[in-house]
């Protein structure tokens, strides 16, 4: 691609390890996809075809957050930050089905590193820098991701180790193309899903036209799936005027104050 990627997430297949250099037994034992070592992942030649100017999003366990570090940096990145995905349960709480050796797990790390001199998008400066959702098939990454990316980062968009690939997105990966099945057990309880995908704004900042129409879109779909306003008022800490806006931009028709949804009983 003439010019490179302007925004690359990599979710490697890292290989953990215990103090003795043995492979840890319980993913030796579940063997759910093929890894590779650090210096394996260090030695693939990102650098090549990332923009001058660029961004990085790169998965990493909390146990190898140094391993990470050391990766972000041989592919031609210095890292700035980070994005936390927490793992929820159903009714919001931490989901406590992770592993570890010293703590049980539940969160994973984004790390972001930039290439050259390149700022996040508008948007990104009332992004936080958390994903919380549900978890899903054994190291399946939450899709809110590719939302959260692409309102951050210019595209072009490429994904490597992809297992499940996106419109507008490049993907590179043995298990990327659409007719190999990932591999993965979706176990019972791990059916994923989202608690809020529309990020919090402070009250008086100024959107601009694009982002608008992104935030207009989601609030329709949950507006015409039975919330009313107040409900999304209650769940985005916007305010009415903000939502009943977002909502007319976006085409909506709105029903009758006091008048709920039908699908709502």
């Amino acid at each position: 691609m003439d010019g490179g990627f302007k925004t690359i997430l990599a979710d490697p297949p890292w290989r953990f390890q215990n103090r003795t250099g043995k492979v840890a037994p319980e993913h030796r034992r579940l063997d759910r996809y093929s890894t590779l070592s650090v210096d394996e992942i260090c030695a693939i030649d990102v650098a090549s075809i990332a923009a001058v100017n660029a961004h990085l999003y790169l998965w990493v366990p909390n146990a190898m957050l140094v391993d990470g570090l050391r990766v972000l940096e041989a592919w031609g990145f210095r890292y700035v930050s980070n994005i936390v995905w927490a793992k929820r349960r159903k009714d919001g709480g931490p989901d406590g089905r992770g592993v570890g050796f010293y703590f049980r797990n539940v969160t994973e790390l984004i790390l972001f590193g930039v290439r050259g001199s390149m700022r996040t998008l508008a948007p990104a400066r009332s992004q936080v820098n958390m994903i919380e959702t549900r978890k899903r098939e054994h190291s399946r990454k939450p899709d809110e991701q590719y939302e959260l990316i692409e309102m951050c980062s210019p595209g072009p968009y490429l994904e490597m180790f992809a297992r499940y690939p996106q419109d507008g997105w490049t993907a590179w990966g043995d298990e990327s193309p659409e007719d190999v099945q990932p591999r993965g057990q979706q176990h019972k309880g791990y059916s994923g899903g989202t608690i809020s995908r529309v990020p919090r704004l402070e009250p008086n900042v100024r959107l601009d036209a694009d982002f608008a129409e992104q935030l207009g879109t989601t609030l329709r779909q949950q507006y015409e799936a039975g919330k009313s306003i107040r409900q999304l008022t209650a769940e985005t800490g916007y305010t009415i005027a903000r939502v009943r806006r977002l909502l007319e931009q976006a085409g909506t028709a709105l029903r009758p104050q006091g008048r709920a949804s039908s699908s709502q009983g």
